[in-house]
């Protein structure tokens, strides 16, 4: 539909990424929001990267579920090859969709790994996206 592809186009446009970045993406499955995905792969120009991707990245697309592993240890996976502070994202199934998490437990496994939450949108119709940002570090 189109007017999915303009909401995921727009979604994709909040999420802040610019051509030629490599986007990292964990927790894949057959349950994602596709044309979300799609779209973010034509703005950067190339296919996001997996999870057991080893090289710099300049952002980090989680996808969690409230029955997946510990997010806290995913975001610790996502902050290992993170450039200069790049936006980390993590998607989570909406209230009432199967998987929802309550925002209060990424705000928890964000906090575990010295980041706080940024902001909060509906990225796609099952899924809210939440941008995570690391603390500044003190000298």
């Amino acid at each position: 539909m189109s007017s999915s592809t303009e909401g995921s186009a727009g979604a994709v446009d909040r999420l802040g990424f610019a051509a030629g970045q490599v986007v990292q993406e964990f927790g894949y499955d057959d349950d994602v929001a596709a044309d979300l995905r799609t779209d973010l792969e034509e703005k950067v120009g190339v296919e996001l990267v997996g999870e057991d991707y080893d090289d710099v990245t300049d952002g980090a697309l989680i996808w969690h579920r409230a029955d997946d592993d510990d997010l806290s240890d995913t975001l610790m996976d996502a902050l290992g090859g993170l450039d200069d502070n790049g936006p980390v994202w993590v998607l989570t199934p909406k209230a009432g969709r199967p998987g929802h998490v309550v925002p209060s437990d990424v705000e928890d496994a964000a906090s575990t790994c010295g980041m706080h939450v940024m902001s909060t949108f509906a990225a796609a119709d099952d899924w809210s996206a939440t941008r995570l940002s690391s603390r500044g570090r003190g000298k």
